[in-house]
């Protein structure tokens, strides 16, 4: 027999089943929400960048407008244009320029040097009066070169200690030699602008932003964290990177999103980090709330799926084998009762179920018994030798008076009464053949006694109900034996037949000697004793058959004749226990 997949395993796998598309769908929303909040961050923080970049640039290109504004002054173009053999008040024109230069250079939010250099006239002034170092070197150094630039090693630069940023505008524009070059203007700022303006945007603790060029070390507020820059800065360095843009490495310090905008101004990047695992920390600590309620709702339906199997998958186990073991005809299984809920009561009903059944199956057996007990006892009583002589030497006696008549009579009974009493069929018999049996024999007491009479009144619709054989035949002959030859004179027995009220009865009476009253009632309660008290009454016989294959409400009742001698009424029931008799038989 095929093994039958269990409740328990079908629970299980309803329970996967159902958890597979939740994780799959709570899997999609989280990688959707991850990259919302990576693409919110992302814009966010190059918002943030760019805006910060955007005040960076305007400062810077504010400072880079001094030079021009200088470049154009006046008195310092005069300055310019004067020979140093002409004699002038040089003293008074130098404060005048120095006044303009420091007053231009704290009109910025910056700290900042604003410096002329005119190399002929061999005159250098500045916003910054502890310069103390040869003009000429700063000419040579940054006088043709454009844009900002980026001075790691400045010399005599005592105002701010630190690198700086300049930019200078050379006179002549083209000149190609420092030879050339009549006069410079140049302006530069210490990085701690940077530094400081950096501290002031370092937003939430977790972004450290910082001036990227792969050229230098980078530039960044006061706390940054130079060893996580430089990891950074590595990342970088392999990419090609555009003016704006982000990416997500992983560092030594986890997983990272870089955001970089490009300085229009100075061409280094404006750059900042922020830790992945920290922004999306929230998200994790609900993705493990999430999946610790999974596993939890996971080993709850496990539990429950045992507490099932157990309560209920193995009782209905324990039924199965029950009713296995019940079809294989082992009547005496029964079911403990291991546990204590609403398969009690089915067990409970169960054992009584076989326990019935049992007992049906015994009763059964023990009818089958009883009624081959009744036919052998027949047989014993109906070839008893003193029923065959009399009705033998009543043939012989008959043949010599020559009544011919009388002897085929009595031969004919005779012999249909031994051929249905010696027939072993076990099968039911018709009420019919019953009545049939009873006229034999009745016809052979007549011819045999001379003073017998008998009445049969049985409706036509009784005459095929099966019976047990042998139950009619064990009450008249009663009759006959304790009543009709008993009392002198003329004997009549009665068979009545009723139907109705859901039964069927036959009524025997005679008109024989009869009972007192008291003896009736004895005999009542001998039909009532088991088998082992009273196993030799035909009467008794016929009552418990009837009872057992008809049930409670089956069986004989004795009462005394209005005839004068015993009234045995016989009982059935009308249900479908006929049926039953015949499987039976």
């Amino acid at each position: 027999m095929p093994r039958k997949s269990t409740i328990f395993s079908k629970i299980m796998i309803m329970i996967v089943l159902f958890l597979i598309p939740v994780l799959f769908l709570y899997g999609y929303t989280n990688k959707v929400s991850v990259d919302v909040v990576e693409n919110e961050i992302g814009a966010n923080s190059l918002g943030q960048l760019s805006f910060l970049l955007q005040q960076f640039d305007a400062t810077i290109e504010q400072l880079a407008m001094y030079t021009v504004t200088l470049s154009a002054d006046p008195h310092v173009r005069e300055l310019m244009e004067r020979d140093k053999t002409i004699p002038y008040d040089r003293q008074r024109e130098e404060y005048r320029i120095n006044k303009k230069l420091s007053l231009q250079s704290v009109s910025s939010s910056w700290m900042n040097e604003i410096t002329l250099y005119l190399p002929k006239q061999e005159m250098m002034l500045s916003s910054n009066l502890l310069k103390d170092y040869d003009p000429w070197g700063d000419v040579k150094r940054f006088a043709l070169r454009k844009g900002w630039i980026y001075d790691d090693d400045p010399k005599g630069y005592a105002q701010v200690p630190g690198a700086r940023f300049i930019r200078q505008i050379s006179e002549p524009y083209s000149a190609t030699s420092v030879e050339q070059v009549e006069a410079m203007f140049q302006v530069g700022f210490p990085v701690s602008n940077i530094s400081g303006m950096l501290d002031m945007v370092k937003w939430d603790g977790r972004s450290d932003p910082f001036l990227y060029n792969k050229a230098y070390d980078p530039i960044g507020n006061t706390s940054m964290d130079a060893d996580a820059a430089r990891e950074v800065m590595r990342e970088l360095g392999g990419r090609e990177l555009g003016g704006s843009g982000h990416v997500v490495a992983d560092i030594g310090m986890g997983r990272v999103a870089i955001f970089y905008v490009k300085s229009q101004q100075l061409g280094w990047y404006l750059v900042d980090y922020v830790p992945m695992e920290s922004i999306l920390q929230p998200i994790h600590k609900t993705n493990a709330m999430f999946y610790a309620t999974i596993g939890l709702l996971l080993a709850m339906g496990v539990i429950a799926s045992y507490l099932l199997y157990r309560n209920v998958q193995r009782p209905i186990g324990k039924l199965m084998r029950g009713v296995q073991m019940l079809k294989k005809g082992n009547l005496s299984t029964r079911i403990e009762n291991g546990s204590s809920n609403e398969f009690d009561f089915l067990f409970l009903r169960f054992n009584e179920m076989a326990e019935e059944i049992q007992d049906l199956v015994e009763r059964v057996y023990a009818e089958k018994i009883r009624g081959h007990e009744a036919t052998l006892k027949q047989l014993q009583a109906q070839i008893n030798p003193h029923f065959l002589y009399n009705s033998l030497f009543f043939i012989i006696n008959t043949a010599k008076m020559q009544d011919t008549p009388s002897v085929v009579a009595m031969a004919q009974n005779l012999a249909e009464y031994y051929r249905y009493t010696t027939r072993m069929e076990d099968r039911p018999a018709s009420l019919r053949e019953e009545l049939q049996l009873v006229e034999n024999y009745l016809e052979i007491h007549n011819l045999r006694l001379g003073r017998l009479r008998y009445q049969i009144d049985v409706p036509e619709e009784m005459l095929e109900l099966p019976l047990p054989r042998l139950l009619l035949q064990p009450i008249v002959e009663n009759a006959i034996v304790h009543g009709i030859e008993r009392k002198p004179g003329a004997g009549l027995i009665r068979i009545t037949g009723h139907a109705g009220e859901g039964r069927y009865m036959l009524v025997v009476e005679d008109n024989g000697a009869g009972m007192p009253y008291e003896q009736l009632l004895k005999l009542e309660q001998k039909l009532r004793q088991s088998l082992e008290e009273q196993t030799s009454c035909g009467v008794w016989n016929v009552h418990q058959r009837l009872r057992y294959l008809f049930g409670p409400g089956s069986g004989l009742q004795l009462a005394i004749s209005p005839l004068g001698g015993l009234q045995v009424t016989m009982i059935w029931r009308e249900e479908s226990e006929h049926g039953a008799i015949a499987d039976r038989g």
